[in-house]
């Protein structure tokens, strides 16, 4: 009986083995296909997949507008207290009502654990990840940003 199954443990390791190095075969006869990227060299071409989670980004137009209305959803969102909107009042000219405004929307990317469930709750679509992941730096404080620019007012018709 145990030679029996020191055998078939011989047996399915092989296998087991045999099956884990098919893709590393490919790969090695088919030498055209190029799976390494040689980062830090390809730097200028480097392309990072649709489904990469950089850091959380609010999104601007060319008049420096977006679509943040203030509503806290993200930072309710967030596990782990990432995102902070300090957010103030202003009279909608329009109405004369007082409307909820961003006054700063701060992001600490040193907290953050790019879950996106920030993105996905944001009711206007205002937040996205984008693409960039170089972040090295000496000073954790420079992990904290401010994402909305200077002067940046809400676009109109975004409620």
């Amino acid at each position: 009986m145990g030679l029996k199954n020191y055998i078939s443990d011989i047996y399915n390791g092989v296998k087991s083995l045999i099956t884990g190095m098919k893709v590393t075969g490919h790969y090695f006869t088919h030498p055209g296909e190029i799976v390494t990227q040689q980062y830090p060299e390809n730097r200028d071409t480097l392309k990072m997949f649709e489904r990469f989670r950089g850091e959380v980004v609010l999104i601007h137009d060319e008049n420096n507008m977006h679509k943040c209305t203030g509503c806290s959803a993200c930072e309710l969102a967030c596990p782990n207290g990432s995102i902070e909107i300090i957010s103030g009042k202003e009279i909608d000219p329009e109405t004369g009502k007082s409307t909820k405004i961003i006054d700063t929307f701060v992001y600490h990317l040193s907290m953050c654990t790019f879950c996106n469930l920030c993105i996905l709750s944001c009711p206007t679509d205002a937040i996205k990840m984008a693409q960039g992941f170089e972040h090295s730096v000496f000073d954790r404080s420079k992990l904290t940003k401010v994402l909305n620019k200077p002067g940046s007012k809400i676009m109109p018709g975004i409620k």
